[in-house]
């Protein structure tokens, strides 16, 4: 990947000229540098609010005139239907994360779908209760794990396994998580892992991990909030039972956004799964009967508690009609140049003052890299954000720049760079 490649803004530049996405960039608003509407600042957060896609002012005026104009009418005849709204979102969904269209539905938030799939997919006993998941998993994910092995009766403390990277290391290896399920995997009733860490922006072998957990008899599931239009998926193929992720970091859905679920159609139409259920599970074909039973619809669908909310989904159906345009893997490709340029462009300037955590490898990073800048790393964070350039700041020293392909240019990584250099030297 990395032959060609020179250190320079000149070099940015034509490699921004030659780009074939460059023209996605215009499709979003760029927030500007403060007080300087006509200059924009140089957006490296899209690992935690994706921009928002310009089509979506008047995607969201259209829903508020059919409101206007229709009432409740305009659930069967809005220019968009309202009762059948997240329908038209399966198709580019199932396309994101490489799965059937029936195996997904867009629902609720990240952490309420965690918690819905976990009660399906959790089921633990005496022998088999254990949950596994990353030590440093995002702290939402740690709380909901918890509360679930709580409420079945069993002890977070034992229950719960928080598998760490090795001594002096940054990032837990897939062969130890493999390791651990093929040895201990037999009182594991559920895996929950990551499919990219969100502190250090590593990509676990997600194939690997399927396999060797169904094997040891676990279910398994994946929060994908880092990974979803970040890297390529192949959900259905992994065969795990379920996954979720959030739309609002790469997906670009707004703040708050409809969250997304996936699962495997080995478990559709068995309506004899545990589930917490809704009136919008039922299947649509009876389900305005009103009847006393509860009927699951034989999809993903199955899992919807209420009816789509509008103003939520439409964002999110604006953006995923840019993703079906881009198409992920001319994003990945372009996300993964972006990705060496910053290495060459970091090592030329900085050298080892500063180090990038996130793994090197192709197969294991996506977006995001993930940059010790030691102990004045809030301070060097302020710094580049006087500049206009947009970080991430982790305690206690880590900085987040997140090069997205749909809107971030090869011009935009140089010039983190180039900040970051200024930053640091400031306070020599």
């Amino acid at each position: 990947m990395s032959g060609g490649i020179e250190p320079t803004l000149d070099w940015a530049r034509a490699a921004d000229e030659a780009d074939e996405l460059r023209s996605f960039r215009e499709q979003f608003h760029i927030p500007p540098r403060a007080h300087r509407d006509d200059h924009r600042s140089i957006y490296l957060v899209g690992n935690s609010l994706g921009c928002m896609p310009r089509g979506v002012d008047a995607a969201i005026a259209q829903e508020l005139d059919d409101w206007r104009m229709l009432g409740v009418d305009a659930h069967l005849d809005g220019r968009h239907p309202w009762y059948s709204y997240h329908e038209p979102l399966r198709a580019p969904g199932a396309r994101l994360v490489g799965a059937l269209p029936r195996e997904v539905v867009f629902m609720n938030s990240l952490t309420v779908n965690l918690h819905l799939m976990m009660v399906s997919s959790y089921r633990p006993t005496a022998q088999r209760h254990k949950i596994v998941i990353e030590d440093s998993a995002f702290p939402s994910d740690r709380y909901a794990v918890a509360s679930q092995i709580a409420f079945h009766g069993f002890d977070p403390e034992s229950s719960l396994v928080r598998l760490r990277p090795r001594e002096g290391e940054r990032v837990l290896r897939d062969a130890d998580i493999v390791e651990f399920l093929r040895t201990q995997g037999g009182d594991v009733a559920l895996v929950l892992l990551p499919g990219v860490n969100y502190l250090n922006g590593q990509v676990f072998d997600m194939a690997a991990i399927t396999k060797v957990a169904r094997e040891a008899g676990c279910a398994t599931g994946w929060d994908l909030a880092h990974a979803a239009g970040n890297i390529p998926l192949k959900l259905h193929d992994w065969g795990p039972d379920f996954a979720c992720w959030c739309s609002y970091k790469y997906l670009n859905g707004g703040p708050g956004a409809i969250a997304g679920c996936f699962v495997h159609e080995r478990h559709l139409g068995d309506a004899g799964l545990p589930r917490f259920a809704g009136w919008w599970g039922n299947d649509p074909e009876t389900r305005f009967e009103m009847r006393e039973e509860f009927v699951p619809v034989a999809s993903a669908d199955a899992w919807q508690l209420s009816n789509p909310p509008i103003f939520s989904m439409t964002p999110l159906r604006v953006s995923l009609e840019l993703f079906d345009r881009a198409t992920m893997d001319a994003l990945r490709a372009k996300s993964l140049l972006l990705g060496e340029f910053a290495r060459a462009v970091l090592d030329d300037r900085l050298g080892d003052r500063v180090e990038v955590i996130t793994p090197r490898e192709v197969e294991r990073r996506g977006c995001q890299l993930s940059v010790l800048v030691g102990n004045r790393a809030r301070e060097v964070h302020g710094s580049l954000g006087a500049m206009g350039i947009v970080t991430d700041f982790r305690a206690p020293d880590v900085i987040r720049a997140a090069p997205v392909p749909l809107y971030n240019t090869f011009a935009d990584v140089y010039g983190f760079a180039e900040g970051l250099e200024r930053a640091l030297s400031a306070g020599d």
